[in-house]
């Protein structure tokens, strides 16, 4: 099963957002080492391996990947396997490129916050107010938060991102269906120097693009 332009910016977008973009506001375990992370990284890269589980524990699929980020709002994700998919938040526009497709979805980047628990990546009070963020306890050696939005537009019910001493490792999204998307860090390096040409995006010649275009 391969997953629409729209979801698969969902799920990055706001995996990105939830690791990287959203603050701790009460106390507990897992608060406070999200808080630690936040205030001592400002850009990171590593690699990923995402799989999409149903509600009888069947993985309906499984991709492979690298990202990365410099704050505030900035982001490359790119998706290797099984299929070529890039997207990049240039801090203006979010950029969909599906290689195989030769389409680009383009929206502009207050669209897509407004849309997708994608807001959490504005990084403002306004933005954080849609959440209810708690400390979920320990489980499987890891220190797990809650975050679950007040308005369910984004397709996603809630989000877990669990802890480790480094910082988050594991990440589990809930949608409306009932599917889990289960994203782990296989390599994570905190507050590299990245190229700024990374975050941005032209159209390659001969691709379609859709969206707003402005």
């Amino acid at each position: 099963m391969r997953l629409p332009p729209t979801l698969m910016l969902r799920c990055a977008v706001t995996l990105l957002a939830a690791v990287f973009f959203l603050p701790a506001r009460a106390a507990g375990s897992s608060l406070e080492r999200f808080s630690q992370f936040l205030s001592t990284t400002l850009s990171a890269k590593g690699e990923f391996v995402q799989r999409i589980v149903d509600q009888n524990g069947k993985v309906v699929q499984e991709s492979k990947g690298t990202l990365a980020f410099s704050r505030p709002s900035r982001f490359r994700w790119t998706y290797v396997k099984p299929y070529a998919q890039l997207i990049v938040g240039d801090g203006t526009k979010v950029w969909i490129y599906d290689e195989d497709l030769k389409q680009v979805t383009v929206r502009r980047f207050d669209q897509a916050l407004t849309s997708t628990p994608a807001a959490l990546l504005a990084g403002n009070n306004e933005v954080l107010r849609a959440f209810r963020i708690s400390d979920q306890g320990e489980r499987d050696g890891l220190e797990w938060l809650q975050a679950i939005p007040n308005v369910k537009e984004g397709g996603f019910e809630s989000m877990r991102i669990g802890f480790g001493i480094a910082g988050p490792e594991v990440m589990e999204l809930v949608d409306s269906f009932g599917q889990v998307t289960v994203l782990r860090f296989t390599t994570f390096e905190r507050n590299p120097k990245l190229d700024a040409k990374l975050f941005r995006f032209s159209p390659p010649r001969g691709t379609d693009v859709i969206g707003d275009t402005k």
